[in-house]
């Protein structure tokens, strides 16, 4: 079959022919129809990323659409490498396969499920959000910041603060439900400042963090307060992206000083089988034509060329195989 081949981590894929994958007891046949390039997947290919194995080669992605023999339309993930979705056919097990309504369509469904189950997962269950509840979101005009902004605000967040470098992208997210904007960029006591003032009285009760780095350093010393005569209020970071840097400083006053509880999101925080229990729950929402995510197109033969593309309006690119 064709396939996307990486034969060694940090180098572009190849497009070229790959060994038809096995069935197992339990497997079922899937036809990729749509498979997107993720940040996760890009690296997982460089090697990078703490679930990358030292298999090669190999052949990336990490979920996609597909139809199954008796042409079932699903949306599917957890192949075995060296095994991945940007390929012409793929083994999945059966239970990693959840059908697809026809109203959303091989695109959208392969650039939508995985930066919005990133933010679906962290803020149902790793924060687990109250409603009227304010939230922080770094990294917003990525395809995740603004999809996590649209779920916040479906999940009943009372305030959304959004934060990112891109002040054109900056400027669209009101209309995708931020109630304020704050771009990084210029100094570290100017984006405290903007932070505090816009967090008010009522302050910031979850972070969606997916930056880390420089930026994460900045928006805890905001949060940290002096003096000894009242307890800081809660606040939940969950740290889910390091597209910023892979580690900050964290002094130790800080964590007695602040009411910050940081945990992760991501493969080993949440099991799988979580994972597909909520899938049904998040196509119901996406099916209501209320989640906006912009993707472009490519043939799976031009691989080669697209793989390192930055697409407009930061869209997620789809490969059609």
């Amino acid at each position: 079959m064709k396939a996307a081949v990486i034969h060694a981590f940090g180098e572009t894929p190849r497009f070229e022919e790959f060994p038809e994958p096995t069935l197992t007891e339990g497997d079922v046949l899937v036809h990729v129809r749509a498979a997107g390039i993720h940040p996760i997947v890009r690296a997982l290919a460089n090697g990078t990323h703490y679930g990358s194995t030292d298999i090669l080669p190999l052949i990336p992605g990490v979920d996609g659409v597909g139809q199954l023999e008796d042409g079932t339309r699903v949306y599917f993930g957890m192949t075995r490498p060296p095994y991945g979705t940007l390929a012409e056919r793929a083994v999945v097990p059966r239970q990693a396969c959840l059908p697809l309504p026809a109203s959303l369509d091989d695109v959208s469904a392969a650039a939508l499920f995985n930066p919005g189950l990133s933010g679906w997962l962290a803020l149902k269950w790793r924060a687990q959000i109250q409603p009227g509840e304010t939230i922080l979101i770094l990294g917003a005009t990525g395809s995740s910041g603004k999809l996590a902004i649209q779920i916040a605000k479906h999940l009943g967040a009372g305030k959304i603060i959004a934060v990112g470098r891109n002040q054109q992208i900056l400027n669209t997210l009101p209309a995708l439900g931020a109630d304020t904007i704050i771009a990084l960029g210029n100094s570290d006591e100017e984006y405290r400042d903007a932070l505090m003032q816009a967090a008010g009285e009522t302050g910031i009760h979850v972070i969606l963090d997916y930056l880390y780095g420089h930026p994460t350093e900045q928006t805890i010393m905001a949060l940290t307060r002096k003096g000894l005569t009242h307890a800081a209020p809660r606040v939940r970071l969950i740290e889910i992206g390091s597209m910023a840097g892979p580690t900050i400083s964290l002094p130790a006053a800080v964590l007695r000083s602040s009411g910050l509880e940081i945990s992760g999101s991501g493969g080993g925080t949440i099991s799988p089988k979580r994972v597909f229990a909520e899938i049904p729950h998040f196509v119901e929402y996406a099916t209501t034509g209320k989640l906006h995510i912009e993707a472009e197109q490519a043939p799976l033969s031009a691989i080669e060329e697209v793989w390192m593309r930055q697409n407009s309006n930061n869209a997620r690119l789809v490969i059609k195989p």
